[in-house]
């Protein structure tokens, strides 16, 4: 594996170089109907032909000139440091909330004891309560009580969807401060990446927001216009205190970024980041969800010469683009604009796609109508399987955390 990536993101659109992914494993075979709701599923997906799907989508992206890093591999390379193996294991020890000193330090020199592959594997996939030996444990009435809970430790089912726990803004990461709980170990998991293994550690790499952080922030909320302007999903997900926050550090640590475009979407799970109803497909093209616009508000931070400048834009989404991008810009609208099949589509996320060059796009194979239009705008549409992975609603964009992309 190369020692060092020199970070680079100042688009959504240009060719994708490097990317990180994961492929569903062990975790999605413990989701159970009991258990959807607070998974964030909709279904239990069929797992065999998930990976399969999944795979697809990886060969797709390296066929494409894609270097793709799986985040099992990065966890591997930074848990041979018994630092940072310990550090880690705390950290997501106290994010289990236990509540139970005698219980976490079991669990801890349970853990610890692990080879790094199944210590991994249990951060994903989670500790079932039957497979950790009682041994000498003496039980509490923590377990008494909870006796009905299965886990220790829940299973992570949503990690395939890179995009949300971090992302890559110019030469910058923002690590995100998860909306739901039962994600947070996601974020911990690529924070502790970001800053140890040398891939990244080695370029010195701002941070724009911390998982700690107190204001929630997803990755899907946020677009890379250009070296000179970002968009952020004022979202269900992502606050407004947490893009205020990150408009003020990436003003500090990325010199020619001019603008941050926020774009308020109705806080609803079907609007679940700003991804899931807007990409962006070309230089000037978007593709849009047609029953989002007259709902969107718009604000711009700006950089300013005694810090961010904030104003309200009352324009129309597509004109606040073409401001922000300096250039007459296309909306592009899902379902051929027939508000039927695009409702139909949108759930499946006909939408979120992942640009990986000028014009061309990965997208789910299910959205018909809304993969024609963009053909007739001229972009190049690559098609994937797609009957399981859409069981976790996101698509192509969702599950891709890009790390360089060329400039143009």
């Amino acid at each position: 594996m190369r020692n060092n990536i020199k970070l680079r993101i100042e688009s959504e659109i240009g060719n994708l170089e490097a990317v990180i992914l994961h492929k569903p494993g062990k975790e999605m075979e413990r989701l159970t109907p009991d258990t959807l709701a607070e998974s964030l599923f909709e279904d239990i997906p069929w797992v065999r032909q998930m990976q399969a799907e999944h795979d697809g989508f990886a060969k797709v992206l390296e066929d494409n000139g894609s270097e793709v890093f799986y985040v099992e591999n990065l966890l591997k390379d930074i848990l041979a440091s018994d630092d940072v193996r310990e550090n880690l294991l705390k950290d997501v020890l106290a994010n289990a909330l236990l509540f139970n000193n005698t219980l976490e330090k079991f669990l801890f020199d349970y853990l610890y004891g692990l080879d790094i592959d199944k210590l991994i594997q249990c951060f994903i996939s989670g500790v079932a309560k039957n497979e950790v030996p009682d041994g000498k444990r003496v039980m509490t009435l923590t377990d008494y009580v909870q006796s009905d809970k299965n886990f220790f430790l829940n299973p992570i089912p949503n990690l395939y969807f890179m995009r949300d726990p971090a992302a890559v803004i110019g030469n910058a990461t923002s690590v995100s401060t998860m909306f739901s709980k039962a994600r947070k170990r996601e974020s911990i998991l690529l924070q502790y990446i970001f800053d140890n293994h040398s891939l990244f550690k080695a370029n010195n790499t701002p941070l724009l927001h911390h998982v700690n952080s107190p204001t929630s922030i997803e990755g899907g909320d946020i677009l890379v216009l250009s070296e000179k302007a970002i968009a952020v999903g004022c979202s269900v997900r992502t606050s407004a205190p947490a893009i205020e926050d990150l408009a003020e550090k990436a003003f500090e640590h990325l010199e020619k970024l001019e603008q941050v475009l926020v774009i308020e979407i109705p806080k609803v799970r079907a609007f679940m980041h700003l991804d899931t109803v807007l990409t962006m497909v070309d230089y000037d093209k978007f593709t849009i969800y047609p029953g989002i616009e007259p709902l969107v508000k718009i604000y711009s931070i700006e950089r300013g010469n005694d810090g961010p400048v904030y104003k309200v834009v009352n324009e129309k989404l597509s004109k606040a683009l073409s401001m922000s991008l300096n250039t007459p810009i296309e909306l592009i609208r899902s379902g051929g604009g027939n508000p039927i099949t695009a409702a139909r589509e949108q759930w499946n996320d006909s939408t979120n796609t992942l640009a990986i060059a000028p014009g061309k796009v990965v997208t789910y194979s299910r959205n018909e109508a809304s993969n024609d239009v963009l053909r007739n705008y001229g972009i190049d549409v690559i098609e994937i399987a797609d009957s399981e992975l859409i069981r976790g609603r996101g698509g192509p964009r969702c599950m891709s955390m890009p790390l360089r992309r060329k400039t143009f």
